[in-house]
């Protein structure tokens, strides 16, 4: 707090005077009360260049009218770390019902992109975090997890998850879609709702830049969590999340979207579940049932997730 207290002074002109809430995962997340009476909030989280970028873009949709918190601050060093600062949003009520939530966090999630900066506008977000992370530039499978010291590509174990992550990941670098700027975490602890009102996203630092069809399909995969398995968004769910984007944008998929977005969903239940797999059942996050259904909506083979595969 001493250290923080000095960050704050700097760079937002006056230090805390009461910390509010203390949360976070892969980052610090510290609610602050300053001392001219602003309420606050400062993440924490290891340096990357690429924070550099989801700070640019932050502002700007902040700019356009985006509902998200104001940016303050940062990124700026703090104690071997990077810390950015914004405004703390409160008004937060109930979300949507489920039967409502798939058109309204998929128009979001367009109106997102739409009021994006182009990418050429922006440093580089590379490289996309891990669970989103299926153009990393490596030869190997599979990217380093950032909330553990593993290399996955070390656990051949189980081999189909190893063949479904690959023909996605090949069918990814394949598409020929123009990047744009979207957000690669869009959960619903995310986002904050007043009813059908989405008053705030958060999570700036998983701003990514891809193939629209990978970002929606991402979100499609996502948007009704994904640490609760029987509450993750089934193959129904997540079309319907695909229909309302389209909608949103007002253009439809073509067929090589319409797969690329099964493809990039995909390639993030398959990382979760190779995660899973070096301590658990990967199946309590992705099932060979639910793989073959995602790999035909893809275009791809659903044998891949049979326990003996065929060609």
């Amino acid at each position: 707090m001493d250290a923080l207290a000095v960050w704050c002074g700097r760079w937002l002109g006056v230090p805390p005077v009461a910390q509010l809430f203390e949360a976070g995962y892969l980052s610090t997340v510290k609610g602050l009360r300053l001392a001219d009476g602003r309420e606050v909030v400062v993440k924490v989280r290891p340096r990357e260049p690429r924070l550099a970028g989801c700070a640019v873009v932050h502002r700007a949709v902040w700019t356009a009218g985006f509902p998200c918190p104001e940016p303050l601050a940062g990124p700026q060093p703090l104690g071997g770390h990077a810390a950015t600062a914004e405004t703390l949003v409160s008004g937060a009520g109930e979300p949507p019902p489920e039967s409502e939530l798939a058109a309204l966090s998929a128009a979001g999630l367009a109106r997102l992109v739409e009021l994006a900066p182009d990418p050429g506008s922006v440093p580089s977000l590379a490289p996309s975090p891990s669970w989103a992370g299926w153009d990393h530039p490596a030869p190997e499978l599979w990217s380093a997890p950032e909330d553990r010291d593993v290399d996955l590509n070390a656990y051949p174990e189980p081999r189909w998850l190893a063949r479904v992550a690959a023909a996605v990941r090949g069918h990814l670098r394949g598409h020929a879609g123009d990047r744009v700027i979207g957000h690669g975490d869009w959960l619903p602890e995310n986002l904050s709702w007043r009813g059908p009102h989405l008053i705030a996203v958060h999570d700036w630092d998983s701003v990514i830049c891809q193939p629209e069809p990978a970002i929606a399909g991402l979100a499609a995969a996502t948007f009704l969590g994904i640490d609760d398995p029987p509450a993750m968004a089934n193959v129904e769910q997540s079309a319907a999340f695909l229909d309302a984007y389209q909608q949103a944008r007002g253009r439809g998929w073509t067929p090589g979207d319409y797969a690329a977005c099964w493809a990039a969903g995909l390639w993030q239940r398959a990382f979760d579940a190779k995660v899973r797999s070096v301590d658990g059942d990967p199946e309590q996050i992705l099932t060979r049932h639910d793989a073959r259904a995602r790999l035909r909506l893809a275009g791809l083979n659903p044998g891949l997730a049979a326990d003996t595969h065929k060609p």
